[in-house]
């Protein structure tokens, strides 16, 4: 079976893992205080255009969102977020046991829109019953989407200008984040990332690392204790030095970008062979993530040899399925898939 169901399956890049051997002989303090960590840190900063920016190394994505939410809002504040945003649905309530409500937003292919955004702040500020009612603090948006669809710089500017206008943070969640930025149709970098954003992080467990995000902290007042928070948190990691070393290996010469835009290159190869048989896309995603809306027989028939992720069904019963290419996806997969939905002959 050839796997096409997430992006994680394999170990790590060569590269990443060469690094690592290298590291093992020698000798670090721990909790992230190692000059690896010290070093990518400083590398990330510059990549940013943020100098100024705290940059701290946690294990996973949940950890990092939990983490980070919790650290940011008082107890009587709120996330807000797009109905199908990770914190809301695969995240098993996680910012929710840390004691904050997330209010959801119908979504637009899967991104938060700053329209939605300024309704609910809007319905908070003129409530009359604010003592009742959670306060919406912190808009939370994942690039890319759950539904593998890019924010648009002028899309994170109209977020940032409703969140500078009702006091709130936005924080962005980077489990995909090398995929997103390379988009054939991205114009946002992590430069405008940090510009635009309180908070966000670099995925680094989908994107070629063993394990590992990296989380960038570009507004001071949401880093005053975070060491503390993410300590308490469990998420303090003794041997740090292994974050650091691997997102060092991916960063240094730039072999973060490749990947993303290899992997999001292989999408749009299975992108094509689905349109080029009449079959449609749930969404048009130009990242690694691809929704096919098949048949039973078209998915019974793709499935005697492919992997690939159940997504529900549309209205009109079709089934949704995912295919996820990586920064380890083959050509040789690639073209067997390609194959394969060409015998599928809808047209």
């Amino acid at each position: 079976m050839i796997r096409f169901n997430n992006d994680y399956n394999h170990g790590a890049h060569p590269a990443v893992l060469e690094a690592i051997a290298r590291s093992n002989s020698e000798s670090f303090p721990g909790y992230g205080t190692d000059g690896a960590c010290q070093e990518v840190a400083g590398l990330i900063c510059e990549l940013t255009n943020a100098p100024e920016a705290a940059v701290h190394f946690l294990v996973g994505g949940t950890q990092a969102n939990c983490t980070l939410i919790g650290h940011a809002l008082r107890p009587w504040e709120s996330a807000v977020s797009a109905t199908c945003a990770h914190i809301n649905v695969h995240e098993t309530g996680a910012v929710e046991r840390s004691g904050h409500k997330i209010q959801t937003a119908c979504d637009v292919q899967g991104k938060l829109t700053a329209h939605a955004l300024r309704e609910i702040a809007e319905a908070y500020r003129d409530s009359g019953v604010q003592e009742h009612i959670t306060k919406p603090r912190l808009a939370f948006i994942s690039s890319p989407s759950e539904y593998g669809t890019i924010y648009r710089r002028s899309e994170l500017e109209e977020l940032r200008a409703v969140c500078d206008q009702f006091g709130m943070y936005l924080v962005a969640d980077g489990a995909r984040m090398a995929y997103g930025l390379g988009a054939g149709t991205a114009d946002v970098t992590l430069a405008d990332f940090a510009e635009l954003t309180d908070a966000f992080w670099i995925g680094g467990t989908k994107c070629g690392a063993l394990f590992g995000e990296a989380l960038v902290v570009s507004n001071p007042a949401l880093d005053e204790g975070f060491r503390a928070s993410i300590k308490q948190n469990g998420a303090l990691l003794a041997k740090g030095w292994l974050l650091g070393v691997q997102f060092k290996a991916l960063l240094e010469n730039g072999l973060y970008f490749a990947l993303g835009r290899k992997a999001d290159e292989q999408a749009m190869r299975i992108k094509g062979a689905f349109a080029a048989v009449g079959i449609p896309l749930l969404v048009d995603s130009p990242t690694n993530q691809q929704f096919a809306v098949l048949t039973e027989g078209e998915a019974a028939a793709l499935g005697e040899r492919f992997l690939f992720e159940p997504e529900g069904t549309t209205a009109q019963g079709g089934r949704i399925a995912r295919f996820c290419t990586s920064w380890s996806t083959t050509d040789g997969e690639v073209d067997a898939l390609v194959t394969a939905v060409a015998k599928l002959g809808r047209r």
